[in-house]
């Protein structure tokens, strides 16, 4: 797995890599990856990424026994450089910000990072039907929940402040060269690494 393989080039901490999935449990991931099947798949049946919310779940976390931090990244994203600084934060939530080109949330659920025990509100206030309620872009989303919920949020402003960039979003720079700071390229949206493979800096990191 590519996430996998950039994660664990560039974080040097010890950590585990854990999948989470609706795919049949007879999929077979390489060695290394730990698996956590999607139970709401409801949730799937809407854009939005409301699976997400899981996260949140003090049940869901202790039985996975996650006690440290819990680092939520999109699967298709490439990891370009050192990691250990921008997971080294000591709040309780952050999540990528100023990302957005066009939807007037300032928080992308592209990057997010969680500490156990903290803000179950989000996921034991969450329904589809709440989240329909409040103000949103196209359609009800995590990432308009979150900021609905946790609105005062510590972040990761997107570009050179965090390291982390959104491809062709907002602080990416003019052309396609990867920017010198660069440790995480999200790709938000419709874009994805396997359609970019053309450009160097992709192919030589989502390996």
């Amino acid at each position: 797995m590519k996430l996998r393989r950039g994660v664990a080039r560039n974080l040097r901490q010890p950590h585990r890599f854990l999948v989470v999935t609706e795919k049949n449990r007879s999929h077979q991931f390489e060695e290394g990856v730990e698996r956590a099947n999607i139970n709401d798949l409801q949730l799937l049946a809407f854009k939005g990424c409301f699976a997400r919310m899981r996260m949140f779940d003090y049940g869901w976390q202790r039985k996975r026994k996650i006690d440290d931090r819990l680092a939520c990244l999109d699967i298709d994203m490439v990891i370009t450089g050192p990691l250990d600084k921008i997971f080294d934060r000591p709040e309780p939530f952050v999540i990528l910000s100023g990302a957005n080109s066009v939807n007037p949330c300032p928080f992308n659920g592209s990057v997010m990072m969680l500490r156990p025990g903290y803000h179950e509100e989000v996921w034991t206030s969450f329904s589809l039907n709440e989240a329909k309620k409040i103000k949103f872009y196209k359609f009800p989303d995590d990432q308009g929940w979150l900021w609905h919920k946790i609105p005062d949020a510590a972040t990761w402003k997107c570009g050179s402040k965090s390291g982390i960039y959104a491809y062709r979003k907002p602080g990416w720079p003019t052309n396609d060269v990867l920017p010198r700071d660069a440790s995480i390229v999200a790709f938000p949206g419709a874009r994805q690494p396997k359609d970019h493979t053309d450009v160097s800096w992709v192919r030589e990191n989502w390996v």
